[in-house]
């Protein structure tokens, strides 16, 4: 049985209303890896992907200390972090353009698992700054949007919600950005024919 975003949720919820630290560690347990995978494809480098996903459980714990019992109970954790996680992205964006650009992704050490085999570690590692690079040529909302739906699986009126776009805003972000990955990536293609 497929275990839902509703599942995930009531109890956090229930969490949160009964004690905030103890729900926020559920919350946190819960969500974190998805967390940490969107940041990772949106910015591409595993200690920045770390950073942001800190300062978003941080912010997200803020904001949790201060909401009525009410607004905790119809809160929606995997939209609502996200949408922390998108504006963080963004306000790290505007940062960067004021400021000398970091070192290029290519040069971006990812961490390894010890008992994963070396094989592994250096193709997974080869994608990953392949995947990076390339998710980093679409605009913004295709990046953002792309990643929502295929890094965080996240159906398409969440997404909607993060962006505060439309459904079908969020669709063609979606379809414009796969288009452009396809195109920019040609020998993937070739595999499929």
């Amino acid at each position: 049985m497929k275990v839902t975003e509703t599942d995930i949720r009531r109890p956090i919820v229930t969490a949160l209303t009964e004690d905030l630290d103890t729900g926020f560690v559920a919350l946190f347990d819960a969500y974190r890896d998805v967390v940490f995978s969107a940041a990772l494809r949106l910015c591409g480098r595993w200690a920045d992907a770390e950073d942001l996903t800190a300062e978003t459980f941080l912010r997200a714990y803020r904001a949790l200390a201060g909401y009525a019992p009410q607004r905790v109970e119809s809160l929606q954790p995997r939209p609502w972090l996200m949408t922390i996680l998108a504006n963080l992205w963004r306000n790290t964006l505007r940062s960067a353009a004021r400021h000398p650009p970091p070192a290029p992704l290519e040069t971006a050490p990812e961490a390894a698992d010890p008992a994963e085999p070396t094989e592994q570690v250096a193709e997974r590692s080869e994608t990953g700054r392949e995947l990076a690079a390339l998710l980093g040529e679409l605009t913004e909302e295709q990046r953002l949007a792309v990643v929502l739906r295929h890094v965080a699986d996240m159906p398409v009126t969440e997404i909607a919600t993060v962006l505060g776009a439309p459904e079908g805003t969020v669709k063609s972000h979606i379809s414009r950005g796969l288009k452009r990955l396809r195109l920019l990536y040609p020998g993937r293609n070739d595999e499929h024919r």
